[in-house]
């Protein structure tokens, strides 16, 4: 399954982990110490229109045509955050490829596999996906397909039994592996009764309990034109392309308001550390997350917090990395980052390491993370980190999904192309003055919040050093809450 909202700011989708920087004795450093420049050349959005169709789509457009594809993203307002049933916007986007307009499941997979084509589709947070990849002589064969999965899905009852079956089995699968389901937990402590603490998988009960005429009510409420954008890369004429989706999508109107959230509204204050111990007794490691809030994805001081924590831990020689993998041999890697929505976002540390080292291990990353206020940057770590995220910043943005996904972003969080397009601008235009400033305005220093999973018995003194503890089983239901 896709889940591509959180490519902003994961490692493994299209934006890195982000965010840190250093207060510092500026007056000094600046005295023995210019900045300098690595011109990296100039980059911006490749050129692209943003049209309405008739019946309210919104489309993008983005004629590439050094390869004979096209990519397509469409991308719907709504995900966990707007959960009715835990689980129900993900097992509603899963549910596009069950089968529809007539057409089943097989005969859809089929077809797909005999053009050669891609064709998936998933949720996230805030956000629904059908995305495909083919040749750009299919387009007339496979536009239709990817619209009658978005406006006609059939939710064949008894194909939703076997994917609610797997997706369940899946659950149980991932709680055996504490790094493949720590998000789900931090995102719930920090959260608590806010919608960005749903867990897009759901959970086994609230799984069990989904019926096919619960995801037709979903899809009918939110897979609305009004609420859609289709992304199109590769080789196309534009005029010819919306044409074609102005023709193939006439009959697609909106049904009923889109009863969207203010997610901004109910948001935690976090004015006490705690911890969620979650107890798995046959762990040999402890996995840990520490951090707080963070920042939205249309925040100003991306790019700069960006840069930023590349020092604190955006890379391999990151502080974070240096300090517990290569001097200390605590853990094979650790990691830093804010994760953004459009109205809030986490910012989080994260590790492993042997069960016996848990409390070296998390003090270790505590001094190495107070290094930002008590000695901060000097001019030299702050010119290295800049080089590097504006070497690294091109090729993010290099294939045709990777560009459909960057307009497919800018739908859903609310930001522009002048992120693009000015950003090798603002990473230049960083100074330790402005760094000093980030640090103080966006990272959490107290009441930071701790979620450790591992042998509670041996580990639950360490985790009570660290704020209020609420402690549950690694196989209860759900993440926490």
């Amino acid at each position: 399954m896709k889940t591509q909202i959180t490519r902003l700011m994961q490692p493994n989708k299209l934006f890195t982990a982000m965010a840190i920087a250093g207060t510092l004795a500026l007056s000094a450093c600046t005295a023995t110490q210019a900045p300098t420049t690595v011109d990296t050349g100039s980059f911006s959005v490749p050129a692209y229109q943003q049209v309405t169709l008739s019946n309210g789509l919104t489309v993008y457009m983005m004629p590439q045509r050094e390869v004979p594809l096209i990519t397509i993203d469409a991308t719907v307002r709504v995900g966990a955050v707007n959960d009715t049933t835990s689980g129900v916007a993900e097992m509603t986007a899963a549910g596009l490829m069950l089968g529809a307009a007539g057409k089943s499941k097989r005969d859809i997979e089929q077809e797909v596999d005999f053009l050669g084509a891609s064709l998936n589709s998933g949720a996230g947070k805030e956000g629904s996906f059908v995305s495909s990849k083919f040749m750009a002589k299919d387009a007339d064969k496979m536009l239709p397909l990817i619209k009658d999965m978005l406006v006609e899905p059939d939710f064949d009852t008894k194909e939703f039994d076997k994917l609610r079956q797997r997706e369940i089995a899946g659950l149980a699968q991932a709680k055996e592996s504490p790094r493949a389901v720590i998000s789900r937990y931090y995102d719930k402590l920090i959260f608590g009764d806010h919608p960005y603490a749903n867990a897009t998988s759901g959970n086994s009960d609230s799984l069990a309990e989904l019926t096919v005429n619960q995801l037709r009510a979903f899809h009918k409420s939110y897979y609305q034109p009004s609420n859609t954008a289709i992304s199109v890369v590769g080789d196309f004429e534009p005029a010819q392309m919306q044409a074609k989706l102005e023709k193939l999508f006439a009959n697609w109107q909106n049904s009923e308001p889109v009863a969207l959230i203010d997610l901004s509204k109910g948001l935690p204050k976090l004015d006490a550390a705690e911890v969620l111990l979650v107890d798995k007794p046959d762990a040999i490691e402890t996995t840990f997350l520490i951090g707080g809030m963070g920042i939205s994805r249309d925040n100003p001081d991306y790019v700069g917090l960006t840069v930023i924590n590349t020092v604190l831990g955006g890379r391999f020689t990151s502080w974070l990395n240096d300090e517990l993998r290569v001097n200390a041999g605590l853990t094979y890697g650790a990691r830093s980052g804010f994760t953004p929505y459009s109205a809030s976002g986490t910012f989080r540390i994260s590790t492993f390491t042997q069960t016996a080292t848990t409390k070296e291990t998390i003090d270790l990353a505590l001094k190495t993370y107070a290094r930002l206020w008590e000695k901060g940057l000097d001019q030299a770590t702050l010119d290295s980190a800049k080089a590097y995220v504006k070497g690294q910043f091109p090729p993010k943005y290099e294939t045709s999904g990777q560009l459909a996904g960057l307009m497919s972003d800018m739908y859903l969080y609310g930001f522009d192309d002048a992120f693009i397009n000015e950003f090798q601008a603002k990473v230049d235009g960083l100074t330790l003055a402005e760094s000093k400033r980030l640090i103080d305005t966006y990272f959490p220093q107290k009441n930071l919040q701790f979620v450790i999973i591992g042998n509670a018995a041996k580990i639950a003194p360490i985790a009570k050093e660290h704020g209020k503890v609420k402690q549950v089983k690694m196989t209860d239901v759900g993440f926490g809450g």
